[in-house]
């Protein structure tokens, strides 16, 4: 029998640009993103007001997005910002991009 693996996302909430930075793991990032804004489980995005995503990493397995986010929170906090303006310069919000696409908003 063939074992299916969950796909695994590594994100980042900010509240501003250049704010304060929360990085995250998750194997849904569109619930997993309404959990933040909503204030539900996570009370340091909830406390910092977290609701712009600028950053999303898409992993076929969610051990190796598990790996990556411990990676990018060991990171200097200029490494992160270099991060990602590298794809998102302008710090604009990704959550209606991730909740209009079919790959991410199923699941």
């Amino acid at each position: 029998m063939r074992q299916f693996k969950k796909r695994g996302y590594v994100y980042i909430l900010t509240n501003k640009r250049r704010g304060v930075l929360y990085i995250g793991v998750t194997s849904h990032i569109v619930r997993r993103y309404d959990q933040h804004t909503q204030g539900v489980e996570e009370k340091f995005s909830k406390r910092y007001r977290l609701h712009r995503l600028v950053y999303v990493e898409v992993f076929d397995r969610i051990d190796e997005a598990i790996v990556r986010e411990k990676q990018l929170k060991n990171w200097h906090r200029p490494w992160k910002i270099n991060l990602i303006e590298s794809v998102n310069p302008e710090w604009r919000d990704l959550s209606l991009e991730i909740a209009t696409d079919p790959e991410t908003s199923s699941g």
